[in-house]
């Protein structure tokens, strides 16, 4: 077994997951193990991923399933089951996210520089339609946030070790013995909490070796700004200050 396990929660990605694995696939380091979560879905999700692997012989799958629902429940399924196979490290993008094909290789050499969680760079896929315009506004909006998020008062605690560092849930990594400590993703929905910002706030009550790394780089899914406008899906990550009556946009 590898030292490096990759975590995909997936739910109803039939008809996205496939670039997602093809991603990871051809990886310039092919040295991994990766975890699929099929969170209940009620579509052909898992045939889909045993497809996948059946086509990519030389990658390591391993399909589990998580019948509670929640991208929390079904990231924490997926890397608790990697710790239980002897993972060392975990990595953790989704399924409808395009990794950079160094992406395994940048993850491994930000741990080799003494990082226990990794927060990598998330640009918006290009390949969405989503206008070009729209991806810039994206971009600087999260930049924003990012920087926001050093002062708003729930990410602030004298208890902390270091500063807020933006992690998203779909471009992470993080040692399988700091992510047992914090006590992992907490099991819930995604309408409910920002499992990701739950966790890197839980890291920052044990240690300071954590960052962003820009090179670490994953293109994510636009398709909530396209069906909800920029506007409503800034305000969706903003503590879900918009509720959508549909959150798993497909």
């Amino acid at each position: 077994m590898t030292p490096l396990w990759v975590v995909v929660p997936a739910y109803n990605e039939e008809r996205g997951i496939t670039a997602t694995l093809t991603a990871l696939a051809a990886q310039t380091d092919p040295d991994f193990t990766l975890v699929v979560v099929d969170n209940a879905s009620t579509d052909a999700t898992a045939d889909v991923v045993r497809a996948c692997a059946a086509a990519h012989p030389h990658l390591r799958v391993e399909l589990v399933r998580e019948p509670e629902k929640g991208t929390g429940a079904a990231a924490d399924t997926g890397m608790r089951h990697a710790i239980a196979r002897g993972a060392v490290w975990l990595a953790r993008t989704d399924a409808d996210c395009l990794p950079a094909p160094d992406w395994i290789a940048r993850v491994k050499a930000a741990f080799d520089s003494g990082l226990r969680l990794v927060a990598g760079r998330l640009l918006p896929r290009e390949d969405e339609g989503l206008p070009a315009g729209t991806r810039r506004l994206l971009i600087a909006a999260v930049t924003i946030a990012s920087l926001f998020g050093r002062f708003r008062a729930g990410n602030r605690d004298p208890r902390y070790h270091g500063p807020y560092v933006m992690t998203a849930g779909c471009n992470m990594a993080i040692t399988a013995e700091l992510y047992a400590l914090a006590g992992g993703f907490p099991r819930s929905k995604i309408e409910d909490l920002h499992e990701d910002r739950a966790l890197v706030n839980a890291v920052r009550l044990h240690t300071d070796r954590y960052g962003s790394r820009r090179d670490v780089l994953v293109h994510g899914s636009s398709r909530r700004a396209k069906a909800w406008g920029l506007r409503r899906t800034l305000a969706w990550y903003a503590d879900h200050r918009y509720r959508p009556p549909v959150v798993d946009i497909r």
